[in-house]
């Protein structure tokens, strides 16, 4: 099988790595933090380099691309720790494309695609436990269309987002619905997050809504596979730039009159944390080549990606900060925020016992490797 790129993924590559290099430095990401943790002008300069489009087809004004391409452009923000929701934006117009309507698809997937419209999947709720189907928010037939009551919890950008894709309860079933967040009913509350993206609480209170699909926990699964195979896209991007920190460090930071990546135990952990980036980078792929996939192939697939993704995620945050001492985890230093993203994202779309249990719930008496 060729895992090679193609030249036009590698030219899309390369543009990423040159906007990060250049225009998203970690001075940068410190100011847009200590303003609140979203800059739309950033996200802004993604959607002016057609990102926002990877996964709307052109009909509607995207690129038409497709998981690959994503893949590649989370990897490369990923090294940079960028802090605004572009996987936000494969997410929804993911799930708008496969299940939406016509009349959802042609007024939302160009604003998406455009970057005039910030539209997020609000689908968390307290009780619900990583579990798709646990859902409180209900929603109700009005004269002219649907309102939607509920509340749901750490939402990407959620006041400032211009919308909202939200899973409720209609009449026993489990729906999607768009929310404009300039909508009577509608309510946030914004925060930072332990790794410094934004989020908010966001109320809903009968506010009017759009329909998206009935069939919503089919679509609200897809969603969460697209998202899972982003967080672990950026989870390899990190995690290679933080290995490449971690060894610049060693190579510089002296003890006993030698640089510390001469003494053999510390160059055992650091070949322990390229292989976990590997194994992690092989399932990235993984994740991105079966989101394609039937459904249940498709979610298994991407529970196993997510159990190594977790796993490796984990360990080379906690061993590269090891590695550094106890500048790893000061906030001037860049480290410490790689190590707290790594953590955030083991955690994002479902935490590695969680993927385990639904690999464990999937498995048949061949496990997936025989016919």
């Amino acid at each position: 099988m060729d895992f090679d790129f193609s030249g036009d993924q590698q030219q899309l590559r390369d543009a990423i790595a040159r906007w990060v290099d250049k225009s998203y430095g970690f001075e940068r990401r410190k100011q847009i933090v200590a303003n609140g943790g979203f800059d739309r002008g950033v996200y802004n300069e993604l959607a002016a380099l057609g990102l926002t489009g990877i996964y709307i087809d052109s009909q509607h004004g995207g690129l038409g691309m497709g998981p690959v391409e994503a893949m590649v452009v989370l990897e490369e923000l990923g090294r940079g720790i960028a802090l605004e929701p572009l996987a936000q934006a494969f997410v929804t117009s993911a799930a708008i494309g496969a299940h939406g309507g016509d009349e959802v698809k042609q007024t939302w997937l160009p604003k998406i695609a455009s970057g005039q419209a910030l539209v997020v999947l609000a689908h968390q709720e307290r009780k619900a436990r990583y579990q798709l189907n646990v859902c409180e928010a209900r929603a109700a037939k009005t004269g002219n269309g649907y309102s939607v009551t509920g509340l749901k919890n750490i939402v990407p950008a959620g006041d400032a987002a211009d919308a909202f894709i939200v899973p409720a309860m209609l009449d026993g079933k489990l729906a999607l619905f768009l929310v404009e967040r300039a909508a009577n009913g509608v309510s946030t509350r914004g925060y930072l997050t332990q790794d410094e993206t934004r989020a908010a609480d966001v109320k809903l209170d009968n506010a009017p809504a759009t329909l998206i699909t009935t069939n919503g926990l089919d679509a609200l699964t897809y969603a969460a596979d697209v998202g899972i195979a982003c967080a672990c896209a950026e989870g390899v991007g990190a995690m290679e730039r933080f290995l490449a920190m971690t060894a610049e460090y060693m190579n510089q930071r002296k003890q006993f009159g030698v640089p510390i990546a001469s003494f053999q135990a510390l160059r055992h952990r650091v070949a322990d944390m390229k292989m976990q980036l590997e194994l992690a980078r092989g399932m990235s792929y993984y994740a991105a080549l079966k989101l394609g996939a039937p459904a249940a192939e498709r979610r298994q697939a991407l529970s196993r990606a997510k159990v190594q993704l977790g796993q490796s995620m984990r360990y080379a945050g906690q061993q590269g900060v090891q590695l550094h001492g106890g500048i790893g985890v000061t906030d001037e230093y860049a480290g410490s925020h790689y190590f707290k993203r790594l953590t955030q994202l083991e955690m994002t779309w479902g935490d590695t016992l969680h993927h385990l249990g639904e690999v464990s719930a999937r498995m048949t008496e061949s496990a997936g490797v025989f016919a």
